[in-house]
Parts: C-alpha cells; sequence; structure tokens
C-alpha cells in the first residue's frame, strides 16, 4: 500500500471520541468514503463510515454500549449501524470476493484495506483517513481520489463494468453524485452504463426511488435527471418520464408544424422551481406537471398541436405511480392537485373572471395554493423577456385575487356551514348517498356566490330547497369540485 500523501484534520467530536475508543481497545480502524471526500469539498457531514480491520459486528457492539446507544446490525451482510449524538456512524470489515468457475455466488472472505477500497464505487469516494492514534488523520488514496476531486469527475476505482456489475444501483448514484456535486462523469464510466443500463431492474425498488429522490433534491436536478436519460436508465427507472422525450413533425403543405420537447421543457421547469423552494414534493409535482402530454397530443387544422385534458389525466395516473415507485401515499393528494390545477391560473387572468372561479380554485388549492403559483411561476420558459414578464405580472394579479376572495369568504379549510351530522338531525335522514348531496349542493352554492359562507344562510337554503334536491339526488353527479 503506498504511504499516505495528505492528511485532514479530525475535529468531528464524535469521531475523536470513537478514534479515542479505538486506540483504548487496539482497534485498527478507518473512516471512509463520503466523509472524507467532503471534508476536501469543505461540505457539511452528518453520517460517518467507518472500515475496521478485523471483526466490524464487534467493534459496533462495544462502540454502542460505551456511547449508550444499540448497534443495529446486518449479520448477512457484516455490516453494522450505531446511532449516537444525533449521528449515525455505520461499521463495515474489511473483506474480498472471489468467484469459482461457473458461480455466481461469490465467496467472502476478511481482506486488507485495499481490498475494501478498490470495491468502492468511485474513486472520490474510495480515500480512507486514519483513526489510529499515531496516524491520525493520514489520507489513504490508492485509486487518485484527491486528483479526481480537484478534476471534478466520478471514476470507479477499478474496471466500470465490474465496479457497476457488483451493485447496479451506482449507476443511479452517479447521476445523483453529478447532480449534487455538479461533477462530471468519466467517459468510460458512462459507456458502462449505457451498456448495462437494463441492469438496474435487478434492484429493489426501494432503493432506486431513495436514489431517484435525492437526484430532484440535488441544486440542479437536470442534471441528473439528463444523465438517467442518454444513458437509458430513465425507461427503466421512470417510464413515463423517458415518453416526454422528442419532437413529433405534422408537414400540411410547405409548413412543418412541431411541438417543443417537453422533457426539456420539464427539466427546466424543475430547474426553476428548484431555485424557489427545496421541497422535493413540489419538485416531483413539477415533475409531473406535463407527463400525460403525450397521451394527450393531438394536432388540429389551423390551431396545431394541443394537449387538452392532460392536467386530468396526469393527475389520475399519480396514484399509480406512486405505487409502483412505492412513494409514501401521504403527499399523494397534494401532487394531484398540483398537476390538475397548474393551468388553472392562466385561465383566470382575465379582468371578468368571476368570484366563483376564485373561490373554486382557493378551496382546490388549499394549503397548496403558494406552491400552485411557485409552480405556475417556474412553468414560465419563453425566452421572450416581454412574454416571460407579461405572465409573471399575470399570475401576480390572479394570486392576490384569489388569496383576497379566500380570506374575505373563510375560505380556509372549506366546507358546508351545515354539517352531515346537522343535516341528518334536520332531515331525518340515516348515513346515505343522499346527505352527502345536500351538502354538496349548499357548498357549491357558497363557492357560486348564491349564499355568503354562514351557517344561518345555508340553513335557510337548504329548507327552501330540500324537497327538490332529495329528488335530484339519486341520479345527480357530484364530487370533485371542476
Amino acid at each position: 500500500m503506498s504511504r499516505p500523501t495528505r492528511n485532514i484534520e479530525i475535529t468531528d467530536p464524535v469521531l475523536l471520541r470513537f478514534a479515542l475508543l479505538a486506540h483504548e481497545r487496539g482497534w485498527e480502524t478507518y473512516v471512509v468514503g463520503g466523509f472524507v471526500r467532503d471534508v476536501f469539498l469543505g461540505r457539511e457531514r452528518t453520517d460517518i463510515d467507518v472500515t475496521v480491520i478485523g471483526d466490524p459486528l464487534l467493534v459496533a457492539t462495544e462502540t454502542a454500549a460505551v456511547f449508550g446507544s444499540k448497534a443495529i446490525v446486518y449479520e448477512r451482510f457484516r455490516t453494522a449501524m450505531v446511532p449516537a449524538f444525533g449521528r449515525h456512524i455505520e461499521f463495515v470489515g474489511t473483506r474480498m470476493e472471489r468467484y469459482e468457475p461457473g458461480s455466481r455466488k461469490p465467496i467472502v472472505t476478511e481482506g486488507t484495506l485495499e481490498d475494501d477500497l478498490r470495491r468502492r464505487d468511485f474513486t472520490v469516494n474510495a480515500m480512507a483517513a486514519s483513526l489510529n492514534a499515531d496516524t491520525l488523520g493520514d489520507v489513504v488514496d490508492l485509486f487518485d481520489g484527491f486528483a479526481d476531486l480537484e478534476r471534478r469527475v466520478l471514476r470507479t476505482p477499478i474496471d466500470p463494468v465490474a465496479t457497476m456489475s457488483d451493485d447496479p444501483l451506482r449507476m443511479l448514484r452517479a447521476a445523483r453524485f453529478a447532480s449534487q456535486l455538479h461533477f462530471d462523469i468519466a467517459p468510460s464510466t458512462l459507456d458502462a452504463m449505457r451498456s448495462m443500463a437494463d441492469r438496474i431492474t435487478i434492484v429493489s425498488q426501494e432503493r432506486i426511488t431513495d436514489e431517484f429522490l435525492k437526484i430532484l433534491a440535488s441544486p440542479k436536478p437536470s442534471v441528473g435527471l439528463n444523465i438517467l436519460y442518454e444513458t437509458g436508465l430513465l425507461k427503466h427507472v421512470f417510464v413515463e418520464v423517458h415518453n416526454l422525450a422528442g419532437i413529433d413533425l405534422v408537414t400540411k403543405g410547405s409548413r412543418e408544424y412541431a411541438h417543443k420537447d417537453v422533457f426539456k421543457h420539464t427539466l427546466q421547469v424543475v430547474d426553476n422551481v428548484s431555485e424557489m423552494s427545496d421541497n422535493v414534493w413540489l419538485r416531483f409535482a413539477t415533475l409531473m406537471h406535463d407527463v400525460a402530454k403525450p397521451r394527450t397530443k393531438k394536432f388540429v387544422e389551423g390551431h396545431g398541436w394541443t394537449f387538452h385534458g392532460h392536467e386530468d389525466v396526469g393527475a389520475r395516473w399519480q396514484e399509480k405511480i406512486f405505487r409502483r415507485l412505492k412513494l409514501p401515499m401521504d403527499h399523494l393528494e397534494y401532487v394531484q392537485t398540483l398537476v390538475r390545477l397548474h393551468q388553472r391560473p392562466m385561465q383566470l387572468v382575465d379582468e371578468g373572471v368571476t368570484d366563483s372561479a376564485i373561490r373554486r380554485l382557493a378551496v382546490q388549492a388549499g394549503d397548496s395554493l403558494d406552491d400552485l403559483f411557485m409552480l405556475c411561476r417556474a412553468d414560465v420558459t419563453t425566452r421572450n423577456p416581454r412574454r416571460a414578464e407579461k405572465y409573471l405580472r399575470n399570475y401576480d394579479v390572479v394570486q392576490s385575487k384569489v388569496k383576497d376572495v379566500r380570506e374575505r369568504d373563510n375560505l380556509r379549510a372549506f366546507q358546508s356551514p351545515l354539517r352531515g351530522e346537522e343535516i341528518m338531525a334536520i332531515t331525518g335522514l340515516g348515513p346515505s348517498r343522499t346527505v352527502g348531496y345536500l351538502k354538496w349542493m349548499l357548498e357549491e352554492a357558497i363557492l357560486d356566490g348564491v349564499i355568503p359562507n354562514e351557517h344561518d344562510a345555508a340553513l335557510q337554503l337548504l329548507n327552501e330547497n330540500l324537497s327538490s334536491w332529495i329528488e335530484q339526488s339519486s341520479t345527480a353527479r357530484f364530487g370533485r369540485r371542476g
């Protein structure tokens, strides 16, 4: 092993406390991976990865006992994680793998520090810093990771096909690190990703989704998303987004009619909204806002390309997408709301728009109103500065109108002033579709400005229309307000 050429100052109090414990117990240990990389980059790091020359489970268990914690042990992988002092310390042992001829299952044996580092994903993550007393902070850099840090390049320590085969998720990690750190990916690594993109399908959906969301959370998500598309990974990871790419041409006489590349437009909008907000679910909704355009596109003679209803279709797709990607369902309604409504504010620009239309937008958007307008502003991608300024000014006017009506008419967390229980007491009806219809008709009357959002006015209207509404309820269609 080559001699260390660099040293980092170990100042992290948790790491220093562990280094002292390791010295007392005679353990040979190194902090590795992202921690070392981020020290050189001047980035904060909360998680700590430690490589142990010896038994990592023993080291983790004894460390947890001293730190007043409990080790979470993954016996199958011979790794363990110790939560302590608001941090997570992960312990792994140095190991090497070899394959017998004709066997797909590796034989794992104890290895050296070099064996451990050569199995890591990228050279910038394959640097180790000693936690041993006599060499504390000395950096072991066997694969020129520091030089790659300076060049801002992601390169694998060994042949990239072998590195990616060891864990195909590393292809997504390459896109994620490029997006987070503003690094380029080495051409040989990109070639390997293209040649084996379909191998990502053997990775669990949970791990794929975790990396994808980290790409969305990066400072400029388009960097990582573009890499996924160019390498062919996107069609395996998120086919609906992959299908946004491309331009359709229709020739009529001597003219060609093309619509813009929706994939490129979407990436620009995602980057725009990322400059405004760190909310990853707003970014996800933005990624989804035009997702149904390929399904709804149509060329209309004399008008051009249309995408009528793409917002409603896209909103309906979200439950299927959330379940397939194993996304947390508690964010589903938020994403559906933003996708469904993202064109509505532009339709409310005219001075003649009624208060009813404004009320409906306020109620439909609910607590997501400000995020909706953030998405709308991000969606302004015209290169004409005058047109862009006009659109943004129009959104300011509409947002002001919506907020004014919402506050004036008390529409926050809106529902009928007459609750279902009171309607049942008044009418003698039990829980039923009819009660739901009566409540819905009162809410519609308030949104249309027929009555104010007040209890007594709603009660009077119910009494005046009770018989006819009950008669209508058996055949009427009602539900989500459009």
